[in-house]
């Protein structure tokens, strides 16, 4: 726990420093909240929640700049209001949207969903909510904000947003939770701060409410299995249903089928083209064949494929789905899923829990990142989410592998020219797997195909600590009601993937492209999109196994930096992987080796 004390230093300063700047002490003193937002490095806003003493139920504003930094306003208000919408925001009828089919479908949503019985002693009270910042019309903390005012009306309580950026997501949340602060009853969390939460008993197990009948009524058989595993520890419930990350790959369907482009194609690489993309060599080949060409005919080179590559911008992503398929072989048996010392596995040798993250399948795997990453714009090393998805969206690259995100962005004429030119598949896999057991790659005649739940899978979950845990639950509970959650899926800019049995098409699921062409899509676009996430989930034989346990979010933020220094060619793929593992020794002897392996059997079904 050593590892966290600055942290708790800086927090109480800065917690002393900002009482001591709001006013002398009263004879009076009621405890109110203060709303804290100061600019950063890169222009990310933090807002910070902490509790002063002020005389007396009136609304202050204080303002105070500091020169050598940005200016840092404080606003003391007498009571929990939520945050202001953005100045000038149009509503219709609850919702803060100038789309009127938006507004449409969401009430239906709403009226559709179960509200439970709210308790009536809620009406006046609130609660706060922690999350991944993105503002109120970006991913994961935008559907907050839109459905607040109708959670309102349906319950007389309100909820406070804290939004917190990425890369100091795990600090703050941790901090808060190992002094036992509780700044947040409800935490839109992500799946591999689990661990962590588990070890120290940080957050409330859900199942003792699924029967309250004061509690909106969930579907947890819909969620695909793999996702619903993440939702869980062992089989104890202890997050709600929300989003269901996976990463797919999409293309420009209407320029990779192109006969015209097949045969410059076999012309200049001397075979046809692999349009199919099963494996990553595949698909490199035509991403290169593609790369600075005019493809689009705007008079520019263009691009053969976008990624984003930046330090602390969940690029390592990219890197766990594209390696996977060169490391995790399937059990020689039934069931192939079996977990071995050798089979399914990718983080960890589960019987000594020595690091396997820089296995030679590891290493070709990172040489095959750094080969695509010349397939486009040098700019994607240091590009987020939302450039690498612009320059796909607005007709500038070939393809990308990302999340669904970028299924439904597509159908956004706002900023995409790509709908109804989407191709859409699972993730590709490799003929030359490394078999650690035998230690060799293979040369098999079917590529290895293993599926995916790369990334957060976004979900709330109830801090131990919080203050109001049966108002916080309720929330949770009605966003992860069918219709809602099927809301939050279909519409882009909320960042929630598909994932249960309400969002895939027959024989997998109950939903039908009808829907989904009512919510603006193009019906061969949702063909494409929602079908590849089946593929996903349900057509592959393997899994990657999810990191979960304690320390899981500190060793992929090491082996992020680690990954961008062999992508920008600082060092090679082989010594930015051993410098990884040396990082995850320490961090596992740091927590201790006997408990870390105890934990990673258990999360990943070894049984010794």
């Amino acid at each position: 726990m050593k590892r966290f004390s600055t942290i708790i230093l800086g927090l109480l300063v800065i917690t002393a420093m900002l009482a001591s700047a709001c006013a002398p002490a009263p004879p009076e003193t009621i405890v109110k909240t203060v709303i804290v937002e100061k600019e950063v490095e890169k222009e990310v806003k933090v807002v910070e929640t902490v509790e002063v003493e002020v005389e007396k139920e009136v609304e202050v504003v204080v303002t105070k700049e500091v020169e050598v930094e940005k200016e840092v306003e404080v606003v003391v208000t007498a009571t929990a209001e939520p945050e202001p919408e953005e100045p000038g925001q149009e509503m219709i009828g609850n919702f803060p949207t100038s789309d009127e089919n938006e507004a449409k479908t969401a009430q239906a949503a709403a009226d559709a969903a179960d509200m439970g019985s709210p308790d009536p002693d809620w009406a006046g009270k609130s609660f706060t909510i922690g999350v991944y910042s993105a503002g109120q019309r970006g991913a994961v903390s935008g559907p907050l904000y839109f459905w607040r005012p109708t959670f309102e009306q349906l319950t007389g309580a309100t909820y406070d947003i804290v939004e917190i950026p990425y890369g100091e997501l795990r600090e703050k949340i941790f901090t808060d939770l190992m002094t036992g602060t509780g700044s947040y009853d409800v935490i839109i969390n992500c799946s591999n701060f689990y661990g962590d939460y588990i070890l120290n008993d940080w957050i409330l197990p859900l199942d003792p409410y699924f029967d309250d009948p004061r509690m909106p009524q969930w579907d947890r058989e819909s969620i695909a299995p793999a996702v619903a595993a993440l939702y869980k520890w062992g089989d104890t419930w202890y997050g709600a249903n929300n989003d269901h990350d996976a990463q797919v790959l999409y293309y420009r369907k209407d320029i990779i089928e192109d006969p015209d482009w097949q045969a410059a194609f076999e012309e200049e690489v001397g075979h046809p083209m692999p349009v199919a993309m099963d494996t990553w060599e595949d698909l490199l080949e035509i991403a290169q064949f593609f790369n600075g060409k005019d493809w689009n005919g705007d008079g520019d080179p263009d691009d053969g494929l976008t990624l984003h590559l930046k330090v602390g911008g969940q690029g390592f992503n990219h890197f766990m789905s594209l390696s996977a398929p060169y490391v995790v072989l399937p059990y020689d048996g039934d069931p192939a899923t079996k977990v071995t010392k050798y089979n399914n596995v990718y983080w960890f040798d589960p019987e000594t829990m020595e690091p396997l993250i820089n296995s030679p399948g590891h290493v070709k795997a990172l040489e095959m990142l750094m080969d695509l990453s010349k397939a486009g714009p040098s700019a994607m090393w240091g590009w987020s989410l939302g450039e690498a998805w612009a320059d796909f969206l607005s007709g500038n690259a070939i393809m990308t592998f990302s999340w669904g995100d970028v299924g439904s962005l597509v159908q956004d004429p706002t900023q995409s020219v790509v709908q109804g030119k989407l191709g859409a598949r699972g993730i590709p896999g490799t003929n030359f797997p490394y078999d650690m057991e035998a230690g060799e790659f293979l040369d098999l005649d079917e590529p290895n195909m293993v599926g995916n739940q790369v990334g957060c899978s976004w979900h709330p979950v109830l801090s131990k600590y919080a203050k109001e845990p049966d108002l916080g639950y309720y929330f949770m509970a009605w966003q992860a009601t069918p219709p809602i959650n099927h809301w939050n899926v279909a519409y882009g800019w909320t960042g929630l993937d598909p994932g249960t049995t309400y969002d895939w098409f027959e024989p997998y699921g109950t939903a039908t492209v009808e829907e989904y062409v009512a919510g603006g899509y193009n019906a061969d676009d949702a063909l494409q999109f929602i079908g590849s996430y089946q593929d996903n989930f349900f057509n592959y034989p393997i899994f990657q196994p999810y990191l979960r346990i304690p320390g899981a979010p500190e060793m992929e933020e090491i082996w992020d930096v680690h990954l961008s220094e062999a992508v920008t060619g600082q060092v090679s793929a082989q010594e930015a992987l051993d410098r990884t593992y040396d990082d995850w020794v320490r961090i596992v002897d740091d927590y201790g080796k006997d408990e870390l392996l105890k934990l990673y059997q258990e999360s990943i079904g070894y049984t010794p």
